[in-house]
């Protein structure tokens, strides 16, 4: 390389990390094995001060360098004057938060993959790094290596974004794939998900949707430039899916996957989490394994699909190094909500049982005659236009399930419908009820 190219090499930044699991030890991989590439990209050597740990005893597989100090105090990273920008690994919502806190507030950037703890508390700290004039960075905490933040926050941020429609938990999609593919249970495909290190010991933020609804509530604040709160999303798992409504899907022509979805209504926000029906033709149907897909749509760009693997060390590491590199560039301006104000507005929220969308419902019904007519009447009564129905079962057992799928329903009435219908005397458990996208 002409030595007139050669820029001089500015001062290093200085890097305090809390958690040394298995994005942290990515973390410390990725920063050692392409430092002379990020070096090209900004200029910078990146140092890894302090790292905060529970145990200072505990094996690490990160091979720190002979000057980084490990230490089980978060003051070592907040109150030292020498740290540059603290990243925030540990999870949780209690001492994470105190230490995010306690690093804005000693004048230091912030790098994060909390979802839970940004979609609880976002707002409060989002504001405090607007004061203090910092970033508050968190690519990595939706969708892993999938560079959604970036894309909404700036590469579309011309647009108005007109929909979003994601499969945002590899672990649940991961469940629903080996549960079409290969017909097991719900618990079989969990315990499977658990034995490939998908799943943990206690899987309920993934299963419960809970997780998705995390991201989706940070995915609106970008979009949109709203608070959704967490507490107002409609949220639904994916434990009661079965083998069954899995079969019928396919039968429609559809596959059954966990969405995050969010679209403005008549100036109000319908969003939520929950199982729905997807077109096969669609490429969010193709979305195999423990893969994330996000689906934009905005009125100037038009659609566009951003897949990738949504977890694993090194691909969130590789977004949490994204948000260190841009920290680190000369004349970075802060930019954490996307939009000017740090204290965002409270969305204006559709009520749920407004939307308006197609569904897929299952009763389970004696076979006897009249039963089909006298479903189709409630429907009818209701307004709800039927697009395809079947009924097949095993006579001899003496039940057998009737699976709708209904043009375009506003929740309320196939509520309503559902409602009437399980009061009848041929009906036994249990009644399902899936939207379709």
């Amino acid at each position: 390389m002409n030595s007139a190219h050669v820029f001089p090499l500015a001062s290093p930044v200085r890097l305090g990390l809390a958690g040394l699991g298995t994005v942290g030890a990515g973390l410390v991989r990725l920063l050692g094995d392409n430092a002379d590439w990020i070096r090209r990209r900004v200029g910078r050597d990146m140092v890894l001060k302090t790292v905060l740990v529970r145990d200072l005893g505990k094996p690490r597989d990160a091979a720190l360098g002979p000057d980084t100090v490990l230490t089980t105090r978060p003051s070592d990273l907040t109150a030292d004057p020498d740290i540059d920008i603290v990243v925030e690994l540990m999870g949780g919502t209690g001492a994470a938060y105190d230490l995010i806190r306690g690093a804005l507030e000693s004048g230091k950037h912030v790098v994060t993959a909390n979802k839970a703890l940004l979609a609880e508390r976002g707002p409060e700290l989002f504001a405090l790094a607007g004061r203090k004039g910092l970033g508050l960075l968190y690519e990595a905490s939706v969708a892993g290596a999938i560079p959604i933040v970036q894309t909404l926050r700036e590469s579309l941020a011309a647009n108005r974004i007109e929909s979003l429609i994601g499969i945002l938990n590899g672990t649940a999609n991961y469940i629903l794939t080996k549960m079409s593919g290969r017909g097991l249970e719900f618990g079989e495909a969990l315990k499977k998900a658990q034995e490939k290190g998908y799943a943990e010991a206690d899987p309920t933020l993934d299963i419960e949707g809970l997780d998705a609804a995390h991201k989706l509530v940070l995915l609106i604040r970008l979009a949109y430039g709203e608070n959704y709160p967490l507490s107002r999303l409609p949220v639904q798992g994916i434990t009661r899916i079965t083998p069954v409504d899995i079969r019928f899907a396919a039968e429609f022509g559809y596959v059954i996957k966990l969405i995050g979805q969010v679209r403005r209504v008549d100036g109000r926000l319908d969003a939520g989490v929950c199982p729905m029906l997807v077109h096969r033709d669609y490429l969010l149907a193709n979305v195999q394994g423990a893969f994330n897909a996000i689906r934009l749509e905005g009125d100037a760009s038009g659609p566009m699909l951003l897949h990738g693997k949504g977890a694993g060390g090194l691909p969130t590491a590789s977004a949490v190094a994204a948000d260190i590199l841009a920290l680190a560039r000369p004349g970075h301006l802060p930019n954490n909500t996307g939009f000017l104000e740090e204290s965002l507005p409270e969305a204006e929220i559709l009520d749920p049982d407004e939307a308006v969308c197609r569904h897929f419902i299952r009763f389970n019904v004696e076979d006897r005659a009249g039963v089909m007519a006298a479903i189709s009447k409630v429907m009818g009564e209701e307004g709800i236009s039927i697009y395809q129905a079947v009924q097949k079962g095993d006579p001899e057992t003496g039940v057998v399930p009737i699976v709708f799928l209904t043009h375009a329903a506003p929740v309320r009435a196939v509520r309503r419908v559902i409602k009437a219908v399980d009061a009848m005397s041929f009906l036994r458990p249990e009644t399902v009820h899936y939207r379709v996208l």
